[in-house]
């Protein structure tokens, strides 16, 4: 009787035969594959974190939580994250102020609009290392234009070596980041004020409110879900930055722009410190998750 109630719907048929059940029989595939492929990575890293598996090593050792005493007292860990955050601090205001100054400029009506948006978007059709490559180039001392033309406004030759100096290596990896993905934001942002009630708009325009008071009191609530998702989309973005930077620089000179990825590519994979890496990738998934959940939360409060 129990079995009955348990397996079968109230006209008699079983319950993965109803509506409900039908729609869990087509996401239960797409469900697991995705626990598969985001869950499994992350079970392993946790696991090898507690051996010791560096070099062509095939068996680790159990060592506890050795690897995680390391991360805390590695100067170079905290050195690496440290410059991952201060690029993410300078790039994403940049790049969400021109993608917003740009969206409002072309949501209105402009000569050759479609062709200026299409020319303004290219950048971020463009992969990260061509872009890291291109601008390697261009920044280049002795054969790169972008000397030649700071040496015209100027009026007489410069020389920046924009790849060898420490400070010169951040600003160049910050021009790229700011080309290639404003674009992004300007789409979206774009978009999303196209989106803007455009009643709301003529009727605080005849009530003779300003650009500014409009702007603040009616399009920047319409669209804040929508900048919340793109800002936050780009910070992880940036955080897990790699191409351009390693196009760039290497992460030198020495390790002056060395970012937290390219120190979990060097320290995993040119000196094989696979169990050292796997307690670092552990560490900061759990973070970013709970992170990424708290944000959300409060963005969903706030709608």
């Amino acid at each position: 009787m129990t079995a009955d109630i348990t397996t079968t719907t109230t006209n008699g048929r079983p319950f993965w035969a109803g509506r409900r059940g039908t729609g869990l029989s087509f996401v239960a595939p797409a469900v697991f594959i995705m626990l598969l492929v985001g869950l499994f990575p992350f079970l392993w890293s946790i696991a090898v974190s507690f051996q010791d598996l560096a070099g062509s090593k095939q068996d680790g050792n159990w060592i506890g939580l050795a690897n995680y005493q390391k991360l805390l007292t590695d100067a170079r860990v905290w050195a690496a994250l440290g410059r991952t955050l201060l690029l993410l601090a300078v790039a994403l205001p940049l790049e969400l102020v021109l993608g917003l100054l740009l969206a409002l400029h072309f949501q209105q009506d402009r000569p050759l609009k479609r062709l200026f948006v299409a020319l303004i978007v290219l950048p971020a059709m463009v992969s990260p290392m061509v872009a890291g490559s291109m601008w390697r180039l261009m920044l280049d001392h002795k054969f790169g234009p972008f000397n030649q033309i700071i040496g015209w406004i100027m009026g007489e030759p410069v020389v920046l070596l924009w790849i060898i100096k420490p400070y010169l290596a951040f600003w160049a990896i910050l021009i790229t980041e700011v080309w290639q993905w404003t674009p992004f934001m300007f789409i979206i942002l774009l978009a999303a004020l196209a989106n803007v009630d455009k009643e709301q708009l003529e009727a605080a325009e005849i009530d003779g409110a300003g650009r500014l008071r409009i702007f603040f009191r009616i399009v920047l609530p319409a669209i804040t879900p929508v900048l919340g998702i793109a800002v936050l989309i780009r910070a992880l973005d940036l955080f897990r930055i790699f191409d351009a930077v390693w196009q760039l620089t290497r992460g030198g000179p020495g390790n002056k722009t060395e970012t937290i990825s390219i120190f979990m590519y060097v320290r995993g994979f040119q000196s094989f410190e696979t169990s050292y890496t796997a307690a670092l990738v552990a560490v900061l998934l759990i973070v970013l998750s709970l992170v990424v959940t708290v944000l959300l939360r409060r963005m969903e409060i706030a709608r």
